[in-house]
């Protein structure tokens, strides 16, 4: 997609496991690393921002976007879609700097059909049950929508093994540090995956 040195990086994870609050904390402490803004067809929620949380856009044109393959992904969540802007990654790659995706399974595998090369990353909680409770701490979904989002998050989880690494998000900031080892190019210092993934993912 570019020759500069700078880096694509698919970050999945399940509802509660933290990825976004990792993928803020490596912008912030990352030099040349920034966040894919996603095209989104929801509505602006209070305290979010035009162009920096989302691009909110109306169905219309969010199809007319899918049809002039202005995509690199695009998925539906929610009964609202989602989808990556193929312009606005390109520029900031040209720029030299690392884009961090923050997408589900099925975005990254449109991805990696079109761009084999990129790097992807899986974060898993430490446990379900540690799962459901972080979502439960929440205090602000129903019992239907806690189910839901916990049967979406074990589909999730479940194709862990499509990406290129697998991060453990049992401690922060060793999580933190492994992502940062692998967006410098030196993946063989991360943590051995110390956990029972057949059991995790049954």
């Amino acid at each position: 997609m570019t020759e500069s040195a700078a880096q694509l990086l698919i970050l999945s994870a399940p509802s509660g496991a933290g990825k976004t609050s990792l993928a803020r904390a490596l912008v912030e402490q990352l030099a040349n690393t920034v966040m894919s803004i996603s095209h989104t067809t929801r509505e602006q929620r209070d305290g979010e921002k035009e162009g920096l949380d989302y691009y909110f856009v109306d169905d219309d044109k969010f199809a007319k976007m899918v049809e002039s393959g202005g995509f690199l992904e695009h998925a539906e969540v929610y009964s609202y879609r989602y989808g990556t802007g193929k312009q606005a990654v390109q520029k900031q790659l040209e720029r030299g700097n690392n884009v961090l995706l923050d997408i589900d399974w099925q975005g990254g595998q449109q991805i990696r059909s079109v761009l084999p090369d990129v790097l992807s990353v899986s974060i898993l909680p430490p446990s379900v049950e540690e799962l459901e409770q972080r979502l439960r701490s929440r205090a602000q979904d129903s019992e239907e929508t806690i189910q839901r989002r916990m049967s979406l998050a074990l589909a999730e989880m479940r194709h862990c093994y499509e990406a290129d690494f697998i991060v453990l998000n049992d401690d922060f900031e060793s999580a933190l540090d492994d992502l940062k080892k692998i967006l410098q190019s030196q993946p063989e210092q991360i943590r051995p995956l110390m956990i029972d993934l057949q059991a995790l993912l049954k």
